[in-house]
């Protein structure tokens, strides 16, 4: 019974993220799971904790959870990391298997909490559920994707919530339904019934707060407006380096470019990796972009790799690089978080079994700084690909002064699975927990304009060449939560730190 209800809340995880699921689904996601658990601890209640078998549940929610929502990894690694489909599926799994630790990690907690004050103790599982959210975000570089939070990018008025606690007192919000309905589940006094008048009284709060905040329409009204060109060239993943292709490609770019422009675009955003050359690097390859620049008077943010001489050895960047209105470059970024087994193979010598995919992969060097670029008098920060999931890297570029954010991105290694969608979701949060408009580039889709209240003004489909052009407007003022940041997971970690001690000493 137990282990059928920890399987039932991964179910529900996974079914609360795009592409086939449904945000409704998320407020109750837990709640099986924290049932399961203070079965568990009752049943033992008696007898030496059996820690081992509340961890075991946890685990089977969280690699439920996560094998149904990073099941495209399969393919990332079969079709483009080369790896035989068996060995790709083996890679998800042992990828699954590491992010259900954190789910397994909550249970264990709040089964200490239970045990402490009874049912009562299921009240601090949201702020548990937290802490692990924000770890599985840090440890080991992180891999904060699919945030429970994150659910909710699609209800305008609950997301609002983020420009003041961020996405993770979104998640939050949405553990604490889960909390209450476990309570009232396992019992029917008058306490968990207040219990559940309270989480509904606190999810009325912040749609309202949400519907009041979109409702007076600030940030679409202040700072100047600038029109956007976004290119979206749609280059097939194993075309991007032959040789064959590499005058197509810079063609098709410019191509793309001029329309953008024809259209009134002040800035023209290329996607991550889009020159088939090192930019800056290769002179002669590069006049076309700067021309095209120079004569347009319009300026450019272009994805490129970048090549560093260094003395204690090379390095290779995954860059973007601002080319002002005179062709000239004016900035670059270099982006911090790289991704794992795409742009680096982390523990090579103990996965040996992945050989053709570290053959395949790029070593790149990390960047170190959050640079915001400024592109024409547009002041903008860019995040590269994954790095749009970490909420800090966006809240590191507002707080460097960027007017605007800017993710550009190669999302053809995914297909047409639901990771697109998932990518794309994440975005538009950073966009509400900044008060900014965002603007996303990427090489296959999807591309696109979000408000600083998540709303998506102009999108484009997968696998299609595409020019989106719009407004914009340059916003200096800066939300709550850029300013004290994620106070909610502190207070998470806290709670778990104080929970993990031994009895005596957390009385104390």
């Amino acid at each position: 019974m137990a282990r059928a209800l920890a399987l039932l809340s991964g179910v529900l995880l996974a079914a609360s993220f795009p592409r086939y699921g449904h945000p409704a689904f998320a407020w109750t996601a837990l709640a099986p799971l924290l049932i399961a658990v203070a079965i568990e601890v009752t049943r033992t209640a008696a007898q030496a904790p059996r820690r081992g078998r509340v961890f075991l549940l946890g685990w089977i929610s969280g690699f439920v959870h996560f094998s149904l929502t990073v099941s495209w990894v399969v393919e990332v690694m079969h079709l483009h990391g080369g790896l035989p489909m068996v060995v790709a599926w083996l890679v998800m799994c042992l990828l699954a298997a590491y992010l259900a630790l954190y789910p397994a990690l909550f249970a264990v907690l709040t089964a200490r909490a239970v045990r402490r004050f009874g049912v009562v103790g299921l009240w601090v599982a949201p702020l548990v559920w937290v802490a692990t959210e924000w770890l599985r975000g840090w440890v080991g570089g992180g891999f904060p994707w699919a945030l429970l939070g994150t659910s909710q990018a699609d209800v305008t008025p609950i997301i609002q919530l983020a420009s003041v606690f961020g996405v993770f007192g979104v998640s939050f919000l949405v553990a604490v339904v889960s909390a209450a309905a476990a309570a009232f589940a396992l019992t029917r006094d008058r306490g968990p019934m207040v219990g559940v008048v309270v989480a509904l009284g606190l999810v009325a709060v912040a749609a309202a707060f949400g519907t009041w905040r979109v409702a007076g329409a600030a940030l679409v009204t202040q700072g100047p407006v600038v029109k956007i060109g976004l290119v979206q060239g749609n280059v097939e993943q194993d075309q991007k380096w032959d040789p064959r292709f590499r005058e197509v490609i810079l063609e098709r770019y410019l191509a793309l470019s001029r329309e953008a422009i024809a259209q009134g675009a002040r800035l023209v955003v290329w996607p991550e990796a889009s020159t088939p050359f090192f930019f800056e690097a290769e002179p002669a390859a590069a006049e076309p972009i700067r021309a095209l620049a120079r004569d347009t008077r319009t300026a450019f943010i272009i994805g490129t790799d970048e090549f560093a001489r260094r003395p204690d050895g090379d390095r290779v960047y995954n860059s973007a690089v601002a080319i002002g209105e005179d062709g000239r470059s004016v900035g670059g970024y270099r982006k911090m978080q790289l991704v794992p087994f795409g742009e680096y193979v982390p523990l090579k010598s103990l996965l040996f079994f992945v050989g053709p995919l570290v053959e395949k992969v790029s070593d790149f060097a990390p960047g170190t700084d959050p640079t915001v670029l400024d592109a024409g008098g547009i002041r903008t920060g860019v995040s590269i690909c994954y790095e749009v999931v970490y909420p800090w890297i966006p809240r590191a570029f507002a707080a460097g002064g960027a007017e605007l954010l800017t993710t550009i991105t190669n999302d053809a290694w995914f297909g047409r699975s639901s990771a697109p969608y998932q990518h794309f979701a994440q975005a538009s949060v950073r966009a509400v927990e900044q008060g900014r408009f965002l603007i996303r580039a990427a090489n296959t889709g999807i591309s696109g304009i979000v408000d600083p209240y998540g709303r998506t003004r102009l999108t484009t489909a997968l696998f299609e060449e595409a020019v989106v052009t719009g407004d914009v407007r340059l916003i200096q003022s800066r939300t709550i939560y850029s300013h004290i940041g994620d106070l909610v997971a502190w207070l998470g970690l806290l709670v778990a730190v104080w929970l993990a001690m031994p009895r005596r000493v957390g009385a104390r």
